[in-house]
């Protein structure tokens, strides 16, 4: 029931992926090969800066999506973040995040088990 005065706007639902006040840097970057969720943990394509384009990772992770983004059929703009702390239920990776939890953590990303998701 609506409150007389009053219209519903709807449901929100909370954002569980950033997990603490640790500042967050984000970039606009490219995007390249595949359709991605927020949260997904990327690397650099080729491994080095100079390619320039971010991909899920399994071994080098460099930074955390901001936004879901399908790059499936070309290279895509997205927000990523390259520091902050985020909620691990939230991360999306193919490996299992514990196995990323200190290459993390040596790029100022900070995962953190404080939130259900």
């Amino acid at each position: 029931m609506v409150a007389q005065g009053f219209t519903d706007q709807g449901e929100t639902k909370a954002d569980n992926l950033l997990a603490g006040e640790f500042p967050r840097v984000s970039i606009l970057a490219t995007i390249s090969g595949g359709k991605f969720e927020r949260g997904t943990v990327l690397g650099l394509r080729d491994g080095t800066i100079n390619d320039g384009r971010y991909t899920i990772s399994t071994s080098a992770p460099e930074a955390i999506l901001a936004e879901a983004v399908d790059a499936s059929t070309e290279d895509k703009k997205a927000v990523i973040y390259l520091t902050g702390e985020f909620n691990k239920a939230a991360l999306v990776a193919k490996v299992d995040i514990d196995e990323l939890i200190n290459k993390l953590r040596a790029k100022s990303i900070f995962v953190k088990e404080n939130q259900p998701y």
